[in-house]
């Protein structure tokens, strides 16, 4: 037992040694005492052989330290020793391109290539010291020249395509890429990958277009190539000519629509609400009912013609009423039921909040909720949306019973909190401020950030405004007008700003009086009043709560309605420089990126 002790003691300590010193030396390179390292890693490769590894940072020691004789010696043993191995060729030639010696460096990279066997290890291991030593050129003129020994030309256009893009020839890039795609149609993916982390400007894009078009041309049946052009045109968000693209993708492979409902998808998430729909349209009208996409490739459709007319606030009664009535046939074609459910409470909602029809908005709920097998989430967040038509009909008790069976059904879930947010808002609404500020603050860790940051601002708000007073009269009109505008009741909700401003002259709820304001006349499409009320909130109480909003809800009426750029821009950036604490300061930031046409 003892001998097998010292037997296993003796095999293991040259092993720590050797250990130790790979320590050392690495101690030594970082701390620059470069000719003690020289000397440890010398030892290292003197016992590891033909460890490339500790001779290669033996010889960039010996450099560091400018002891050009002494890595002159060794590249000559080495040579010697390894008259194959041509990248110690290399190494010879950057001793002598630190010496200043140009055409003696020249004279030994060129015989490493010179002497490179037709061997695919070799010829790459070859081509990545010249790139170590940053010499793209003749990288590149290693792996052509190695295409020609092992007869595949196409073999390493990999490589090529990233030392092309390490020289910043982007076509050239571009073309090797697109050469790896002809032989190795598989890495489409990685070649995606690596276009989109590279292609930075317009130019890029079209470049690639070009070449991608060439390559279709000689190569018809290269399916990838078309692939390509596809996702060339969904980054530059150019749904229209994906949507050809994927056309023909779609009838060469068999797809039956799937990736034709994917792009769609895409564009209308995007906001290209008119590609989407000539995208879903064709789904339902060329591939027909046999895809399995041919309802949903309908429903998808309908949401988006909603989408594009009443995310324009440029809509007509009588565009509504055509949407209302494709809403209608919809309903009539794939009955009404728990698998058209959230159909019918997109009806519901366009009733109430556009066509201001609120009983058959209530009606439409009352049986959807019904419906045998409905999903329990449908179903709750069609409550959800039915206490708030009986809200805006005045039923303030339907209202509440709602979202308590809501909130009971999903206590510690995002619907529970939403149900819960609007019940504490009602008594908010009805003046019990220190009953709903205490949900609010609760509400505060909601998971949901859109529901924390509504609590957070409301709970700030009535402890803000009952502070300062003796009475609560003031936050009571204004909580009043609050309700009112909920409801629709416009002009009433107007009448009770301007009686609480008559009544509270110079109060503190001033600025919040002008946002409600401007809220509602953005209701109601006046957006010149909208912007000329935030106007005045940034003007007058630049250091108060309403500000940022105001400012940036200023910035998105210029950009949106206003078709003002310029103005867009500046109210953007004013947002993400006075007030970079803003949680609206890095989406500003984004959108005045994308205003001054900056690729993000």
């Amino acid at each position: 037992m003892r001998y097998f002790f010292y037997l296993t003691l003796l095999l293991f300590l040259p092993a720590f040694a050797f250990g130790q010193d790979a320590k050392l030396a690495q101690q030594y390179y970082r701390d620059g005492e470069f000719e003690k390292a020289a000397i440890v890693y010398k030892k290292l490769h003197q016992k590891q052989g033909r460890n490339d590894y500790y001779f290669d940072k033996y010889i960039e020691c010996l450099l560091a330290s400018e002891a050009f004789g002494e890595a002159e010696n060794a590249l000559k043993t080495a040579l010697k020793s390894e008259p194959k191995n041509v990248r110690l060729y290399v190494l010879y030639g950057n001793v002598y391109e630190r010496q200043f010696k140009e055409a003696e460096a020249e004279e030994q990279y060129q015989k490493a290539i010179k002497k490179m066997p037709a061997d695919q290890y070799q010829i790459t291991r070859l081509a990545s010291t010249f790139s170590k030593l940053t010499k793209y050129d003749l990288a590149v003129q290693t792996y052509e020249k190695g295409g020609e020994l092992i007869k595949d030309k196409q073999v390493f256009a990999f490589n090529l395509a990233e030392l092309y893009r390490r020289k910043g020839d982007i076509p050239k890039m571009i073309q090797n890429y697109l050469a790896t795609l002809a032989s190795y149609p598989e890495r489409l993916n990685t070649v995606e990958r690596q276009l989109q982390r590279y292609l930075g400007s317009d130019d890029d894009y079209l470049e690639l277009q070009t070449q991608l078009y060439e390559k279709v041309q000689d190569a018809p049946d290269s399916y990838q190539f078309l692939e390509l052009l596809q996702w060339n045109f969904v980054q530059k968000k150019d749904y229209r000519n994906a949507l050809r693209q994927a056309k023909a993708l779609d009838k060469r492979l068999g797809e039956n629509g799937a990736r034709i409902f994917q792009l769609a998808n895409t564009a209308s998430i995007d906001k290209d609400y008119d590609a989407a729909i000539k995208a879903y349209d064709y789904i339902v009208e060329s591939v027909g009912k046999s895809s399995a996409f041919y309802l949903d490739a309908k429903r998808e459709s309908l949401r988006a013609r909603r989408n594009k007319l009443v995310e324009g606030y440029s809509y007509t009664e009588a565009e509504l009423r055509e949407i209302e009535a494709a809403y209608e046939t919809f309903l009539d074609e794939f009955g009404r039921n728990k698998t058209t459910a959230s159909i019918t409470a997109e009806l519901a909602d366009l009733e109430a909040f556009y066509l201001n029809d609120l009983e058959k908005a209530i009606a439409l709920l009352d049986k959807l909720i019904k419906y045998p097998g409905i999903n329990t989430q449908v179903q709750s967040k069609a409550k959800i949306s039915l206490g708030d038509f009986y809200l805006m009909k005045g039923e303030i008790w339907e209202a509440t019973l709602l979202y308590s069976q809501v909130d009971k059904r999903y206590p510690n879930d995002h619907l529970g909190n939403v149900a819960r947010f609007k019940n504490a808002k009602l008594s908010y609404y009805h003046g019990d401020f220190q009953w709903a500020q205490s949900q609010f603050d609760v509400l505060k860790a909601a998971t949901s950030k859109l529901i924390a940051n509504d609590a957070l601002d409301l709970s700030i708000f009535i402890m803000d405004n009952l502070g300062l007073d003796s009475t609560d009269q003031a936050l009571r009109l204004y909580a009043e007008s609050d309700l009112l505008t909920f409801q629709n009741r416009f002009d009433e909700a107007f009448r009770k700003l301007d009686s609480l401003m008559v009544l509270f002259p110079e109060h503190s709820l001033e600025d919040d009086v002008l946002y409600s304001k401007a809220a509602i006349y953005l209701k109601l499409r006046k957006y010149e009043k909208a912007a000329e009320l935030y106007a005045q909130i940034v003007e007058k109480s630049p250091d108060e709560i309403r500000a940022d909003n105001a400012l940036f809800a200023l910035a998105e009426l210029n950009e949106n309605q206003l078709n003002n750029t310029e103005k867009a821009m500046e109210y953007y950036e004013k947002v993400f420089i006075d007030y970079s604490n803003s949680t609206f300061a890095v989406e500003a930031r984004k959108r005045f990126r994308r205003l001054r046409g900056d690729n993000i």
